[in-house]
């Protein structure tokens, strides 16, 4: 398979009047084209940030301060704003967590996607609005041609994300980088979401990288899975084997943590303590606080991913 994006050495860094804080770490990844990649891992362990610096989003102050970003082997981030404007939608789409904030409420989904066609691709308006009825019938729009006079407002929640994922695939990009598509939604419509971009995805051969905090979404979508700690990679493989043959003692603690059906417990198996704040990551491995099997390597070095098995881990005891 051919890598379509590839992510090198990655730093993102955020200036403040204490200090620089790095809240992305030297990381590195690649996605294939046709490939689900799932990152996970705790609330403010850089998953969207990363997300936001491929499709160049970062907000100020936050910048890019090291690495390279490479989109069919063309580097995307050092492009200028206008430049970046046209590699987003046309060949890079995004889902984000609620989609009232990707809508506008004032014009009909419509006048939406028209406008998204015909700002990257070379047709007419009755081309466009043909084309956009027909995302809103391939995302599960019922009754498309009346509901393309509609506004945002007047959707459901599902609804309004189906027509988000119209938007992202509205100039057929290589890539889609979806931050959280099903949190705000109830289980059913998550299930449904979720169905929807696999098949779009077969279909299309468009590649996504998934962020999520969810491992059942993960499970049931991606190839791949990236667990991110601390503004690090700490595990990186198949996802079969990252679930079932974790490495890294932290994917083991959050895999413990999933309630298994049919198994009953006094308590959940749960990872003590919290993730550092980015002022105050210690030295070697950032999880050595909370690692059961911590031994003095991991106070003083920190390790980068070794191969560990079939997966990647940043972990001293594999290597």
């Amino acid at each position: 398979m051919n890598t379509l994006l590839e992510v090198r050495h990655l730093k993102v860094e955020f200036p403040t009047r204490r200090g620089v804080l790095t809240a992305i770490d030297d990381i590195s990844f690649s996605i294939a084209e046709g490939e689900v990649l799932g990152m996970v891992g705790e609330s403010g362990a850089g998953k969207s940030l990363t997300g936001a610096a491929i499709i160049g989003l970062l907000e100020p102050p936050g910048r890019i301060a090291g690495g390279e970003i490479l989109l069919r082997g063309r580097r995307i981030d050092n492009l200028s704003a206008e430049q970046m404007s046209k590699v987003r939608g046309r060949e890079i789409g995004a889902i984000f967590q609620d989609p009232l904030t990707s809508l506008n409420p004032l014009y009909t989904v419509g006048r939406q996607l028209v406008e998204t066609i015909r700002t990257h691709l070379p047709l007419t308006e009755s081309q466009a609005q043909a084309r956009a009825i027909d995302l809103l019938k391939s995302t599960g729009i019922p009754a498309a041609e009346q509901r393309i006079g509609h506004y945002p407002h007047q959707f459901s929640g599902g609804m309004r994300q189906r027509v988000v994922i119209a938007l992202a695939l509205a100039a057929d990009p290589k890539l889609i980088v979806a931050d959280e598509p099903t949190t705000a939604l109830d289980v059913s419509i998550q299930a449904q979401i979720i169905s929807l971009l696999k098949k779009l995805c077969r279909e299309n051969g468009t590649a996504v990288m998934l962020v999520t905090h969810d491992m059942g979404v993960i499970a049931e979508t991606a190839d791949r899975v990236a667990v991110m700690y601390a503004g690090r990679i700490a595990e990186l493989g198949p996802v079969a084997d990252v679930i079932h043959r974790a490495q890294h003692p932290y994917t083991q603690g959050l895999m413990a943590s999933i309630p298994q059906i049919g198994e009953e417990h006094e308590r959940l198996a749960q990872i003590d303590g919290a993730m550092p704040r980015l002022n105050a990551i210690p030295r070697g491995c950032a999880f050595n606080p909370r690692c059961p099997q911590v031994f003095d390597r991991c106070r003083q070095d920190r390790p980068d991913l070794m191969p560990a098995g079939s997966t990647r881990a940043a972990c001293w005891k594999v290597a």
